[in-house]
């Protein structure tokens, strides 16, 4: 399946999240905050990141962004995670170069088919 990068400070959803995609079949590598999600997709090269947008250090559209500075790993799939819905929040989040946006709090099972979604959108069989 795919290798996912997570970014998500709150250790209780990163782990819930890593439960979810690795008993869905996929390699999880987490990371606990935006910069360093910057600093480990170019050396993981994972097949989908997401994002939690709220985030010590880097906020999870300032993370996004840098990525898409990095020819090495800008053509990565970003995904943010995110309890704020509201439209201009989702519309910064595609503008910082996401091509999702899931909303928090989720069911495992949903995550699970939103993330086979997009896996299939893009191609991508991990």
């Amino acid at each position: 399946m795919a290798h996912i990068l997570v970014a998500e400070d709150e250790r209780d959803i990163r782990e819930l999240i890593n439960f979810t995609l690795t008993f869905a079949g996929h390699q999880v590598t987490q990371a606990s905050n935006g910069a360093e999600a910057v600093e480990l997709a170019p050396k993981v090269k994972p097949d989908l990141i997401m994002m939690d947008v709220r985030m010590p250090r880097m906020t999870g559209y300032e993370a996004c962004r840098q990525m898409k500075l990095n020819p090495e790993i800008s053509n990565i799939p970003v995904v943010f995670l995110s309890a704020k819905g509201q439209d201009e929040e989702v519309q910064t989040g595609i503008e910082a170069g996401a091509v999702a946006y899931i909303l928090k709090p989720f069911a495992p099972d949903e995550l699970t088919r939103q993330i086979a979604d997009l896996l299939k959108k893009y191609g991508i069989t991990g």
